[in-house]
């Protein structure tokens, strides 16, 4: 026969839900709520300072609470509009030196695509010339009509640089975007005169030109020949002074004499106040046949 069970005394405290995890109310103590007096705010420290809350009133009522701390002053407005200033600033930065580089090194790659397109024209237009099939004129020798705008020239090394280029014809902004560029009423390479070429002050080409010094070798490649010129003067002149590509380099209106290269290009660089000036003379010509010139295997 199983024991009886026995039930505890019933708790008037104990409710039905006491069982789910309620807690059931504090007893009442019969002192009329007095207990244990409230606990006093704590007192600031010393140094600190109490700032009190207000509220911020608006037409839909009460919605935002502000301190003295966090309300805009003149000091937060300032250090606001310097950060945003100086990101400001750092950004632009960071665009100039991209821009900056693209102009500097970005336009090589392009360059040299253009100018090995150029290369392979220059050799089509040559060997197309060279024909071996076609006897030799015994006529009077006819001057060559100069290339069209744009058309490659010439091919001209530095070797100081080790650099190459094809010269096109042509010195306007569009002719000398990827090559230096032959001046048309100027002499054509290897004619007594003055064979004058422009390029734009960019890595890819006329960068390293005040480098050059007296003596200094420029050779320039035409269809049977080498052209070996020396160096011998280098100078500043203003964008106005054209004469410096004349005949006679400085005077204009002379009959020429020598047969002159110059090279020109913008001063300083990344600016164009001025012209940087390279006059050269022809020192000697070697036939293609005979090989490269000794200038360009050092």
């Amino acid at each position: 026969m199983l024991p009886a069970v026995t039930r505890p005394p019933a708790n008037p405290h104990l409710d039905a839900t006491g069982l789910m995890g309620a807690v059931p109310p504090a007893p009442d103590t019969g002192d009329g709520g007095g207990g244990e007096p409230p606990a006093e705010p704590p007192r600031p420290r010393r140094g600190e300072r109490v700032v009190q809350l207000r509220p911020e009133q608006t037409g839909e009522g009460y919605r935002s609470v502000y301190s003295e701390l966090t309300r805009p002053t003149v000091g937060s407005r300032l250090r606001t509009v310097v950060r945003g200033t100086g990101e400001l600033l750092i950004t632009f930065g960071l665009v100039v030196l991209l821009f900056a580089g693209y102009e500097i090194w970005g336009k090589a790659v392009i360059v040299e695509a253009h100018q090995n397109d150029l290369n392979s024209q220059l050799a089509q237009e040559w060997g197309a010339t060279a024909d071996p099939t076609v006897g030799p004129t015994t006529g009077p020798t006819v001057k060559p009509k100069p290339p069209a705008k744009g058309k490659p020239v010439a091919g001209l090394y530095i070797p100081k640089f080790e650099k190459h280029w094809v010269v096109v014809e042509g010195v306007s902004p569009e002719d000398i975007r990827y090559a230096p560029g032959h001046y048309p009423d100027s002499a054509m390479p290897g004619e007594v005169g003055n064979f004058s070429v422009a390029g734009h002050r960019i890595r890819s080409t006329f960068w390293r030109l005040d480098e050059l010094k007296t003596g200094d070798a420029i050779v320039v490649e035409t269809r049977t020949d080498w052209l070996v010129y020396r160096v011998y003067d280098q100078r500043i002149v203003k964008p106005s002074q054209v004469e410096v590509v004349a005949p006679v380099p400085g005077k204009a209106g002379q009959k020429a004499t020598e047969k002159l290269l110059t090279l020109t290009t913008c001063n300083p660089k990344f600016d164009n106040y001025q012209r940087l000036i390279i006059h050269a003379r022809l020192d000697h010509t070697q036939a293609k046949s005979a090989g490269r010139p000794a200038e360009l295997e050092a």
